[in-house]
Protein backbone atom coordinates (compact mmCIF):
# COMPACT_ATOMS: atom_id res chain seq x y z
CA UNK A 1 0.00 0.00 0.00
CA UNK A 2 1.46 3.46 -0.90
CA UNK A 3 2.73 5.48 2.06
CA UNK A 4 0.39 8.36 1.26
CA UNK A 5 -2.57 6.00 1.43
CA UNK A 6 -1.36 4.57 4.75
CA UNK A 7 -0.97 8.09 6.15
CA UNK A 8 -4.44 9.09 4.97
CA UNK A 9 -5.91 5.98 6.56
CA UNK A 10 -4.21 6.77 9.87
CA UNK A 11 -5.87 10.19 9.92
CA UNK A 12 -9.24 9.04 8.59
CA UNK A 13 -9.82 5.48 7.44
CA UNK A 14 -12.95 5.59 5.30
CA UNK A 15 -12.48 1.90 4.57
CA UNK A 16 -12.50 0.94 8.26
CA UNK A 17 -15.50 3.16 8.93
CA UNK A 18 -17.40 1.52 6.06
CA UNK A 19 -16.56 -1.94 7.35
CA UNK A 20 -17.78 -1.04 10.84
CA UNK A 21 -21.07 0.26 9.46
CA UNK A 22 -21.48 -2.95 7.45
CA UNK A 23 -20.77 -5.10 10.51
CA UNK A 24 -23.32 -3.17 12.52
CA UNK A 25 -25.97 -3.68 9.85
CA UNK A 26 -25.15 -7.39 9.75
CA UNK A 27 -24.79 -8.16 13.47
CA UNK A 28 -27.20 -5.56 14.90
CA UNK A 29 -25.29 -5.30 18.21
CA UNK A 30 -26.58 -3.69 21.38
CA UNK A 31 -23.20 -2.14 22.18
CA UNK A 32 -20.04 -1.43 20.17
CA UNK A 33 -16.74 -1.96 22.02
CA UNK A 34 -13.59 -0.50 20.43
CA UNK A 35 -10.03 -1.36 21.41
CA UNK A 36 -6.88 -0.18 19.59
CA UNK A 37 -7.58 2.42 16.88
CA UNK A 38 -4.12 2.77 15.39
CA UNK A 39 -2.74 2.21 12.85
CA UNK A 40 -5.48 0.34 10.96
CA UNK A 41 -8.80 1.84 12.11
CA UNK A 42 -8.38 5.53 13.01
CA UNK A 43 -10.92 7.39 15.19
CA UNK A 44 -13.16 7.64 12.13
CA UNK A 45 -14.71 4.34 13.26
CA UNK A 46 -16.01 6.09 16.39
CA UNK A 47 -18.13 8.28 14.13
CA UNK A 48 -19.37 5.25 12.18
CA UNK A 49 -21.14 3.73 15.18
CA UNK A 50 -24.10 6.07 14.91
CA UNK A 51 -26.58 6.00 17.78
CA UNK A 52 -25.40 2.75 19.38
CA UNK A 53 -23.82 2.81 22.86
CA UNK A 54 -20.04 3.05 22.41
CA UNK A 55 -17.34 1.73 24.77
CA UNK A 56 -13.59 2.12 24.24
CA UNK A 57 -10.82 0.41 26.24
CA UNK A 58 -7.66 2.44 26.91
CA UNK A 59 -4.96 -0.22 26.65
CA UNK A 60 -2.09 2.29 26.57
CA UNK A 61 -1.46 6.05 26.68
CA UNK A 62 -1.93 6.70 22.94
CA UNK A 63 -4.44 9.52 23.48
CA UNK A 64 -1.74 11.39 25.42
CA UNK A 65 1.45 10.11 23.75
CA UNK A 66 2.24 9.17 20.15
CA UNK A 67 3.95 5.82 20.92
CA UNK A 68 1.51 5.26 23.80
CA UNK A 69 4.27 4.67 26.35
CA UNK A 70 5.06 8.04 28.01
CA UNK A 71 8.70 7.02 27.63
CA UNK A 72 11.44 8.70 25.56
CA UNK A 73 15.24 8.46 25.48
CA UNK A 74 15.33 6.09 28.43
CA UNK A 75 13.19 8.15 30.82
CA UNK A 76 9.53 8.83 31.52
CA UNK A 77 8.21 11.69 29.39
CA UNK A 78 4.90 13.54 29.79
CA UNK A 79 5.57 16.43 27.39
CA UNK A 80 2.41 15.74 25.37
CA UNK A 81 0.03 15.08 28.27
CA UNK A 82 -2.71 17.72 28.24
CA UNK A 83 -1.49 19.47 25.11
CA UNK A 84 -1.19 19.00 21.36
CA UNK A 85 1.25 16.15 20.58
CA UNK A 86 3.68 18.25 18.56
CA UNK A 87 6.66 17.61 20.91
CA UNK A 88 6.29 13.98 19.86
CA UNK A 89 6.67 15.05 16.24
CA UNK A 90 9.78 17.05 17.05
CA UNK A 91 11.36 14.02 18.71
CA UNK A 92 10.05 11.51 16.11
CA UNK A 93 8.52 9.49 18.94
CA UNK A 94 6.32 7.26 16.77
CA UNK A 95 8.43 4.54 15.15
CA UNK A 96 11.45 6.88 15.05
CA UNK A 97 9.92 8.76 12.11
CA UNK A 98 9.08 12.47 11.88
CA UNK A 99 6.63 11.76 9.06
CA UNK A 100 4.85 8.93 10.89
CA UNK A 101 4.77 11.00 14.09
CA UNK A 102 3.30 13.98 12.24
CA UNK A 103 0.62 11.78 10.67
CA UNK A 104 -0.46 10.32 14.00
CA UNK A 105 -0.34 13.74 15.68
CA UNK A 106 -2.53 15.16 12.90
CA UNK A 107 -5.04 12.36 13.43
CA UNK A 108 -5.24 12.86 17.19
CA UNK A 109 -5.47 16.64 16.86
CA UNK A 110 -8.17 16.49 14.18
CA UNK A 111 -10.37 14.00 16.00
CA UNK A 112 -10.02 15.81 19.29
CA UNK A 113 -11.07 19.01 17.55
CA UNK A 114 -14.13 17.61 15.78
CA UNK A 115 -15.33 15.64 18.81
CA UNK A 116 -14.81 12.06 17.64
CA UNK A 117 -13.72 10.95 21.12
CA UNK A 118 -16.72 12.70 22.68
CA UNK A 119 -18.90 10.10 20.94
CA UNK A 120 -17.60 7.45 23.38
CA UNK A 121 -20.11 6.82 26.16
CA UNK A 122 -17.70 4.96 28.47
CA UNK A 123 -13.93 4.63 28.41
CA UNK A 124 -12.42 1.63 30.23
CA UNK A 125 -9.06 2.24 31.90
CA UNK A 126 -7.09 -0.76 33.16
CA UNK A 127 -5.99 1.05 36.32
CA UNK A 128 -6.76 4.16 38.35
CA UNK A 129 -3.35 5.50 37.30
CA UNK A 130 -4.30 5.17 33.62
CA UNK A 131 -7.64 6.82 34.34
CA UNK A 132 -6.06 9.83 36.03
CA UNK A 133 -3.44 10.21 33.30
CA UNK A 134 -6.15 10.31 30.63
CA UNK A 135 -8.12 12.84 32.66
CA UNK A 136 -5.02 15.06 32.68
CA UNK A 137 -4.78 14.47 28.93
CA UNK A 138 -8.28 15.82 28.40
CA UNK A 139 -10.73 12.91 28.45
CA UNK A 140 -13.86 13.57 30.56
CA UNK A 141 -13.44 12.22 34.07
CA UNK A 142 -17.06 11.15 34.43
CA UNK A 143 -16.83 8.83 31.41
CA UNK A 144 -13.77 6.79 32.44
CA UNK A 145 -14.28 3.68 34.55
CA UNK A 146 -11.58 1.37 35.88
CA UNK A 147 -11.67 -2.32 35.04
CA UNK A 148 -8.58 -4.32 35.91
CA UNK A 149 -7.18 -7.13 33.80
CA UNK A 150 -8.23 -10.71 34.42
CA UNK A 151 -6.93 -14.14 33.52
CA UNK A 152 -8.35 -17.64 33.39
CA UNK A 153 -7.72 -20.29 36.07
CA UNK A 154 -4.49 -22.22 35.78
CA UNK A 155 -2.65 -24.94 37.64
CA UNK A 156 -1.21 -23.60 40.88
CA UNK A 157 2.37 -23.77 42.05
CA UNK A 158 3.31 -26.44 44.59
CA UNK A 159 5.95 -25.46 47.11
CA UNK A 160 8.02 -22.24 47.21
CA UNK A 161 9.43 -22.35 43.66
CA UNK A 162 13.01 -22.58 42.48
CA UNK A 163 13.93 -19.38 40.60
CA UNK A 164 12.86 -15.82 39.89
CA UNK A 165 11.27 -15.30 36.49
CA UNK A 166 10.96 -12.47 34.00
CA UNK A 167 8.60 -12.87 31.03
CA UNK A 168 8.27 -10.13 28.44
CA UNK A 169 9.92 -8.00 25.82
CA UNK A 170 13.66 -7.36 26.18
CA UNK A 171 13.70 -3.60 25.63
CA UNK A 172 15.18 -0.64 27.56
CA UNK A 173 11.96 0.45 29.31
CA UNK A 174 11.66 -2.98 30.95
CA UNK A 175 14.58 -2.18 33.27
CA UNK A 176 16.40 -5.49 32.95
CA UNK A 177 19.97 -4.29 32.33
CA UNK A 178 20.71 -2.84 35.81
CA UNK A 179 18.90 -5.73 37.46
CA UNK A 180 20.92 -8.35 35.59
CA UNK A 181 24.18 -6.54 36.38
CA UNK A 182 23.32 -6.53 40.08
CA UNK A 183 22.20 -10.16 40.08
CA UNK A 184 25.77 -11.40 40.54
CA UNK A 185 25.17 -10.63 44.22
CA UNK A 186 22.07 -12.84 44.45
CA UNK A 187 22.11 -16.52 45.37
CA UNK A 188 18.87 -17.17 43.49
CA UNK A 189 18.68 -18.05 39.81
CA UNK A 190 16.97 -15.52 37.53
CA UNK A 191 15.36 -16.94 34.37
CA UNK A 192 14.68 -14.37 31.64
CA UNK A 193 12.19 -15.32 28.93
CA UNK A 194 11.58 -13.12 25.91
CA UNK A 195 13.05 -11.48 22.85
CA UNK A 196 13.79 -7.91 21.84
CA UNK A 197 16.43 -5.32 20.94
CA UNK A 198 18.25 -5.64 24.28
CA UNK A 199 18.81 -9.40 24.07
CA UNK A 200 22.43 -9.32 22.90
CA UNK A 201 23.39 -6.68 25.45
CA UNK A 202 21.70 -8.55 28.29
CA UNK A 203 23.50 -11.78 27.38
CA UNK A 204 26.80 -9.93 27.60
CA UNK A 205 25.90 -8.55 31.05
CA UNK A 206 24.49 -11.76 32.53
CA UNK A 207 26.38 -13.39 35.42
CA UNK A 208 26.19 -17.18 35.89
CA UNK A 209 23.08 -16.80 38.08
CA UNK A 210 21.07 -15.39 35.14
CA UNK A 211 19.71 -17.61 32.36
CA UNK A 212 18.37 -16.01 29.17
CA UNK A 213 16.14 -18.52 27.41
CA UNK A 214 14.99 -16.35 24.53
CA UNK A 215 11.44 -16.55 23.31
CA UNK A 216 9.23 -19.52 24.14
CA UNK A 217 5.73 -20.49 22.94
CA UNK A 218 2.94 -19.01 25.04
CA UNK A 219 1.87 -22.55 25.92
CA UNK A 220 5.09 -23.02 27.91
CA UNK A 221 4.69 -19.94 30.12
CA UNK A 222 2.26 -21.49 32.65
CA UNK A 223 4.76 -24.25 33.46
CA UNK A 224 7.54 -21.68 33.88
CA UNK A 225 5.33 -19.72 36.29
CA UNK A 226 4.53 -22.82 38.33
CA UNK A 227 8.25 -23.34 38.92
CA UNK A 228 8.96 -19.74 39.92
CA UNK A 229 9.58 -18.40 43.38
CA UNK A 230 8.49 -14.97 42.15
CA UNK A 231 7.86 -13.00 38.97
CA UNK A 232 9.96 -9.84 38.48
CA UNK A 233 8.65 -6.71 36.74
CA UNK A 234 11.50 -4.14 36.96
CA UNK A 235 10.01 -1.64 34.49
CA UNK A 236 11.29 1.93 34.35
CA UNK A 237 8.20 3.21 32.48
CA UNK A 238 4.53 3.44 33.36
CA UNK A 239 3.18 -0.06 32.85
CA UNK A 240 -0.55 0.00 32.24
CA UNK A 241 -1.69 -3.27 33.81
CA UNK A 242 0.58 -6.20 32.91
CA UNK A 243 -1.32 -9.45 32.42
CA UNK A 244 1.84 -11.32 33.46
CA UNK A 245 1.25 -10.24 37.05
CA UNK A 246 -2.34 -11.47 37.04
CA UNK A 247 -1.21 -14.75 35.46
CA UNK A 248 1.39 -15.15 38.21
CA UNK A 249 -1.28 -14.56 40.85
CA UNK A 250 -3.52 -17.22 39.30
CA UNK A 251 -0.63 -19.68 39.64
CA UNK A 252 -0.02 -18.67 43.27
CA UNK A 253 3.25 -16.85 42.50
CA UNK A 254 4.17 -13.53 44.18
CA UNK A 255 5.65 -10.56 42.32
CA UNK A 256 8.55 -8.15 42.70
CA UNK A 257 7.58 -4.99 40.81
CA UNK A 258 8.65 -1.40 40.31
CA UNK A 259 6.81 1.18 42.39
CA UNK A 260 5.76 3.12 39.27
CA UNK A 261 2.53 3.81 37.44
CA UNK A 262 -0.23 1.29 38.01
CA UNK A 263 1.96 -1.42 39.55
CA UNK A 264 1.30 -0.32 43.17
CA UNK A 265 -2.41 -0.88 42.49
CA UNK A 266 -1.82 -4.50 41.52
CA UNK A 267 0.97 -5.60 43.87
CA UNK A 268 0.09 -5.34 47.56
CA UNK A 269 3.34 -4.43 49.28
CA UNK A 270 4.48 -7.09 51.74
CA UNK A 271 1.49 -9.30 50.98
CA UNK A 272 1.41 -10.39 47.34
CA UNK A 273 4.98 -9.26 46.71
CA UNK A 274 7.33 -6.31 47.04
CA UNK A 275 7.29 -2.86 45.41
CA UNK A 276 10.80 -1.60 44.70
CA UNK A 277 12.44 1.51 43.19
CA UNK A 278 13.59 0.68 39.66
CA UNK A 279 16.72 2.82 40.03
CA UNK A 280 18.02 0.82 43.02
CA UNK A 281 18.91 -2.67 41.75
CA UNK A 282 20.48 -3.52 45.11
CA UNK A 283 16.99 -3.26 46.66
CA UNK A 284 15.81 -5.95 44.24
CA UNK A 285 18.63 -8.24 45.31
CA UNK A 286 17.69 -7.67 48.95
CA UNK A 287 14.04 -8.46 48.19
CA UNK A 288 15.13 -11.63 46.41
CA UNK A 289 17.04 -12.63 49.53
CA UNK A 290 13.85 -12.20 51.56
CA UNK A 291 11.73 -14.26 49.20
CA UNK A 292 14.44 -16.93 49.18
CA UNK A 293 12.91 -18.00 52.48
CA UNK A 294 10.47 -20.80 51.75
CA UNK A 295 7.96 -19.51 54.28
CA UNK A 296 7.92 -16.02 52.78
CA UNK A 297 7.49 -17.32 49.25
CA UNK A 298 4.66 -19.68 50.21
CA UNK A 299 2.85 -17.08 52.33
CA UNK A 300 3.01 -14.48 49.58
CA UNK A 301 2.07 -17.04 46.96
CA UNK A 302 -1.08 -17.89 48.87
CA UNK A 303 -1.95 -14.21 49.18
CA UNK A 304 -1.30 -13.74 45.46
CA UNK A 305 -3.71 -16.54 44.61
CA UNK A 306 -6.37 -15.06 46.91
CA UNK A 307 -5.90 -11.70 45.21
CA UNK A 308 -6.52 -13.32 41.84
CA UNK A 309 -9.58 -15.15 43.13
CA UNK A 310 -11.06 -12.03 44.74
CA UNK A 311 -10.18 -9.40 42.11
CA UNK A 312 -8.76 -10.79 38.87
CA UNK A 313 -10.86 -13.89 38.15
CA UNK A 314 -13.01 -14.08 35.00
CA UNK A 315 -16.31 -13.84 36.85
CA UNK A 316 -15.32 -10.43 38.23
CA UNK A 317 -14.29 -9.25 34.78
CA UNK A 318 -17.58 -10.37 33.25
CA UNK A 319 -19.65 -8.60 35.91
CA UNK A 320 -17.62 -5.41 35.50
CA UNK A 321 -17.94 -5.51 31.72
CA UNK A 322 -21.70 -5.94 31.93
CA UNK A 323 -21.85 -2.91 34.23
CA UNK A 324 -19.85 -0.84 31.74
CA UNK A 325 -22.16 -1.84 28.88
CA UNK A 326 -25.22 -0.96 30.95
CA UNK A 327 -23.66 2.39 31.88
CA UNK A 328 -22.90 3.16 28.22
CA UNK A 329 -26.46 2.26 27.22
CA UNK A 330 -27.93 4.51 29.92
CA UNK A 331 -25.75 7.42 28.90
CA UNK A 332 -26.53 6.98 25.22
CA UNK A 333 -30.25 6.98 25.99
CA UNK A 334 -30.09 10.49 27.46
CA UNK A 335 -27.56 12.02 25.06
CA UNK A 336 -28.73 14.22 22.20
Amino acid sequence: MPLAQVAAGTVWSSRAASRVRALIRQARPDVVHVHNLYPMLSPAVLRAVGSLPLVMTLHNFRYACLPGTLFRDGVICEDCVGTAPWPGVLHACYRGSHAASATLAASLTLHRGIGSFRRVDAFVALSAFMRQTHVRAGLPEDRIVVQTNFTWPTERREGPGDYLLYVGRLSPEKGLAPLIEAWARSRLRLVVVGEGPEEERLRALAPPTVELRGGVPASEVPALLRGARALVVPSTWYEGAPRAIVEAYAAGVPVLASDLGALPEIVVEGRTGFLLPPDRPEAWVEAADQIAGDGVSERMGEAAYERWREVHGPEHALAALEEVYALAADRRAVRP
